[in-house]
């Protein structure tokens, strides 16, 4: 039997049909990943599968580094085919890696190979796959197109201009969006030693100058209102932990002022104004109807000697815990209080917190405004007008989690804790054209796990609800979502 069949990862009779008839063919909506827009307006194309594939993948290169493999062939000078090889070399070792079914599902998928790489196997591997790169559907928005993506969303800082997007959005000819996310991390890590040079270039971006934190947030305000001029509905901010601190204005002033002249912040200050601006944020996301995604529970660039030589984004980063319940709960509820809580979806690195998730979100799931439910307030509104169902997202199974364990573990939770019904899914995190396979993978897993809760007799084997409940977290979910 193949490795990979139409069939894989379905377990039952009632998986294979909710995956093929229901979940399958829905189009993509990745709402989180690293894509360069850059690479979309010029439609690039890749040399061979070396570049395609092993060019910006950290998943990959963590794996080679663990197999011995020489840095020289994951992100030195050696040869694209050496360095392909030297990767096949690893990947007949990974067993029960998600890394492995990946690769062979991208395979399979945009290449038509049915075997399984390795040694072997590579030489063959590495010329079907620079064959087939020669054909003319073979680009970047090629590869896009023969995936079902409709929509996604890059990662953008506020000082970009976002040209790229624009020339996308012009040509006509193609048809998938691709709109912009505000990540405005820069402007929150007071704790860099760049922090002071980047909120000078948020001035300039804005064509604003910058004297106190209020001319900050001014300026981050036209940045945004920039933004939402080419489509954006997205914003991500990425942490180590979650912090909630806060502080009076007069002190957050200050500890801006001082930082904006170089001077070191300590620990309890940076956790001060990152507090003050995640709600500044929070504020502002809220007026827009934008979403509000974030990312914690990481421990960057833990190889100090490595970093020096690679740079960020290398695979140099774990798993880090001890982000406290109290603190998001606290952060919600201070939104909550303010009337700007947005839309808002939260993922841990830390697969420990998963309860934790589900059950500080479940207290904040609004209705509609409080007010508009209290007869004496409604003003002639109708009780929940302005409802958005799921408006507190469990965001999926992130980056080290992102495998059948991790991702059947995450959905069995939110099962339990709240409506599996409502969550938005599947997105890629990822930088490479040919990840789109992995909405695939969690499909196949979501049928799975829907036709054993129906098998095991905790849902009625009815393929109607069933099949909606995998329609809609592959697609309609995330669809709604955004359009509220």
């Amino acid at each position: 039997m193949k490795f990979l069949n139409e069939d894989f990862l379905l377990s039952s009779d009632l998986a294979k049909k909710l995956y093929h008839e229901y979940a399958e063919k829905q189009p993509i909506i990745d709402y989180h990943c690293h894509i360069v827009p850059s690479e979309i307006r010029d439609d690039i194309r890749f040399e061979n599968i070396t570049k395609l594939w092993l060019g910006a993948d950290h998943y990959k290169w963590r794996l080679m580094r663990a197999n011995g493999v020489s840095e020289d062939l994951i992100t030195g000078n050696a040869s694209d085919h050496d360095k392909f090889v030297a990767f096949a070399k690893t990947l007949e070792r990974a067993v029960g890696n998600p890394v492995f079914i990946w690769s062979h599902l991208e395979l399979y998928r945009y290449f038509g190979y049915d075997g399984v790489l390795c040694e072997d196997t590579a030489e063959e591997v590495w010329n079907l796959c620079n064959e087939k790169l020669k054909q003319p559907e073979y680009s970047a928005r090629g590869i896009m197109k023969m995936s079902g993506v409709e929509l996604i969303c890059t990662t953008d800082d506020p000082v970009d201009s976002l040209e790229h997007h624009e020339a996308i959005a012009a040509d006509k000819s193609f048809d998938i969006k691709v709109l912009p996310a505000y990540r405005p991390d820069r402007a929150v890590d007071i704790e860099k030693e760049d922090f002071a040079a980047y909120v000078k270039r948020v001035g300039e971006a804005a064509d604003r100058e910058i004297k106190c934190i209020n001319c900050l947030k001014n300026a981050l305000r036209a940045r945004m209102d920039f933004f939402a001029e080419h489509g954006c509905q997205v914003a991500d901010h990425g942490m180590g932990l979650f912090v909630y601190e806060p502080a009076s204005n007069e002190v957050v002033a200050d500890i801006f002022a001082r930082a904006y002249r170089g001077e070191k912040v300590s620990d309890l200050e940076a956790k001060q104004y990152k507090t003050a601006m995640l709600k500044f944020f929070a504020v502002e996301y809220a007026k827009r109807g934008w979403m509000m995604q974030l990312h914690y529970g990481v421990k960057r660039e833990n190889n100090v000697e490595a970093f020096k030589v690679l740079g960020a984004n290398a695979g140099l980063d774990c798993i880090a815990n001890g982000s406290s319940s109290a603190d998001l709960a606290n952060f919600l509820n201070d939104c909550t209080a303010n009337g700007a809580l947005p839309k808002t979806v939260v993922y841990s690195l830390d697969p420990n917190e998963d309860a934790i998730i589900n059950t500080v979100i479940a207290c904040f799931q609004e209705p509609g405004t409080w007010s508009d439910t209290r007869p004496e307030n409604r003003g002639g509104l109708e009780p929940f007008s302005n409802v958005v169902r799921g408006k507190l997202q469990h965001g999926a199974a992130w980056w080290f989690n992102d495998h059948r364990l991790g991702i059947e573990a995450h959905m069995k939770r939110l099962a339990a804790d709240g409506l599996l019904g409502n969550f938005i899914g599947m997105l890629t995190d990822s930088r490479s054209f040919v990840s789109y396979t992995r909405h695939e993978y969690f499909r196949r897993i979501l049928c799975n796990v829907l036709a054993d809760f129906a098998l095991g007799g905790d849902f009625p084997e009815d393929e109607k609800l069933l099949g909606k409940l995998a329609r809609d977290i592959s697609y309609e979910n995330i669809r709604n979502y955004l359009s509220k």
